[in-house]
């Protein structure tokens, strides 16, 4: 009997899990003494969300917040093991929402796939490319597409060529959820319609990494993947220099010599920021996104500005956060209690996936976090407590 067919077989998911840990310890004599084992619901995971179990990793998960986005009071639960993180970003909530608080905007939402095709010569690939540039063709090509699903719609497509090869990046609007399975499914859907029509193509992958997904990449950078979110806020001067203990021309200096031509020396791609994907994974982790989609989704500048007040501006673009509210390890319980925690989990919104409402929510929560954890990160680091607070709050006495 193979090991990932326990389950199927015994019909008792934790005796699986059970029987493979001793199987394990026989053959290899493996410890698995510190590994939790019972007291997990087993059964939601199977088939789902992973294989060839043997316990789970229990994450402390902390609050920060309330910090007010669009004039309503939210929480952040943040899944992490690096001390300091959730008391910084509390100190960033706590000071953003002194005024009036962060306004955060969805530009744009589409997640992507984009196949790689080959054809027997360039001209062949040429032709298919100046097909799907022309919008007039897409009618028939959306059909194919939305025929797979309830609630994907496609909503535009990009072709790149590279001799006789095409990358056709599909971009689909998901609803609530993040959306992969959505999109690469219709997108074989698509393929189907235009192998039709030009007989000579060759799948050589349904991903060719123009999508971008799990990567860094230009193209996310520029067109957006998932939700594309602007946030931004205002902050008194007298409130930078009594919460913070700095003053607005530190920052706006720091900020610029630090998160843009630092980041720039570095030769950064998306990394034009302090320390976003520390927020945004901890997000991800306790409201069950896929966590390796952290490469992309903290893709953030950071700018900093004094106004004519005197006063501090602050802005955070994230034109790739992939997140979605149904699907994937979101129907999990506990992940499933942290979006309710945010407002953001699919009893919370209204029934109809359509609205997006939830995982919009969330991604402009998401925003407004790294936008509390940018700042407060700042200001220690302009004052010089930065190793001083890991000292005291991220090293075991």
């Amino acid at each position: 009997m193979a090991l990932h067919e326990l389950e199927k077989k015994l019909g008792d998911m934790e005796r699986a899990v059970h029987l493979r840990r001793e199987y394990f310890k026989a053959q290899s004599a493996l410890d698995f003494s510190n590994l939790p084992v019972q007291g997990y619901d087993y059964a939601k995971i199977y088939g789902s969300n992973c294989e060839v179990v043997v316990g789970y990793v229990p994450l402390p998960v902390g609050l920060a917040g309330p910090i007010q986005v669009n004039g309503e009071n939210v929480f952040l639960p943040m899944a992490t093991t690096e001390g300091c993180l959730i008391a910084s970003t509390n100190r960033g909530c706590k000071v953003l929402s002194m005024g009036s608080g962060v306004q955060s905007i969805v530009l744009a939402d589409g997640i992507t796939r984009a196949p790689c095709v080959r054809f027997p010569r360039a001209r062949d690939a040429a032709a298919l490319k100046a097909y799907l540039d022309d919008a007039a063709n897409w009618t028939d090509v959306a059909a194919a597409f939305n025929s797979t699903t309830r609630y994907g719609r496609l909503t535009s497509i990009k072709t790149i060529q590279s001799g006789r090869n095409c990358y056709v990046r599909i971009v689909c609007n998901a609803g609530n959820a993040m959306g992969m399975n959505m999109v690469s499914k219709g997108t074989l859907a698509v393929l189907g319609h235009l192998q039709e029509r030009f007989p000579d193509m060759e799948l050589v992958a349904i991903s060719g990494n123009v999508c971008t997904d799990k990567k860094s990449a230009a193209i996310n950078w520029i067109d957006g993947r998932g939700k594309s979110v602007v946030a931004d806020a205002v902050v008194k001067a007298d409130v930078v220099a009594r919460i913070l203990h700095t003053t607005v021309d530190k920052l706006v200096d720091l900020n610029l010599q630090k998160n843009l031509v630092g980041s720039a020396m570095a030769g950064a791609l998306g990394g034009f920021n302090a320390h976003a994907a520390n927020i945004l994974t901890a997000i991800f982790l306790a409201t069950g996104q896929d966590p390796a989609q952290n490469v992309e989704s903290s893709s953030c500048m950071t700018m900093l500005e004094k106004t004519k007040d005197g006063d501090l501006y602050i802005s955070v673009t994230m034109p790739s956060i992939e997140v979605g509210t149904v699907g994937g390890g979101t129907h999990l319980g506990p992940q499933q209690a942290c979006l309710g925690l945010m407002g953001c989990a699919p009893h919370q919104v209204n029934d109809d996936a359509t609205t997006e409402q939830g995982a919009r929510r969330l991604a402009c929560a998401i925003a407004a976090g790294v936008m509390a954890g940018e700042l407060s990160l700042l200001a220690a680091i302009s004052t010089n407590e930065l190793v001083k607070s890991h000292m005291e709050l991220n090293r075991k006495k």
